[in-house]
């Protein structure tokens, strides 16, 4: 099962403002890709913040998580 997740790792260093970003793994199948995109728009229903620049009050939720997808906005992990 694919769980989406929203953490960001910190850096090891003096400064703790700072923060990683690691990168997603790579999506498999489109089938991923999809259950992917709706949890996140799911999310974004629920008010969450979008990560793209694009307006939430004129755009579906759908077409926004499938951005931010393509970008590489979102982090997720594949569990076994």
């Amino acid at each position: 099962m694919v769980e989406p997740t929203e953490e960001l790792v910190e850096e090891s260093g003096e400064n703790t403002n700072e923060v990683e970003f690691v990168p997603p793994p790579a999506i498999d199948s489109k089938y991923r890709m999809i259950i992917l995109a709706a949890q996140r728009s799911k999310q974004l229903q629920r008010n969450a913040d979008p990560r793209v620049d694009l307006d939430p009050r004129k755009t579906k939720s759908t077409r926004i998580a499938m951005k931010e997808l393509e970008q590489e906005k979102i982090s997720f992990e594949i569990l076994d």
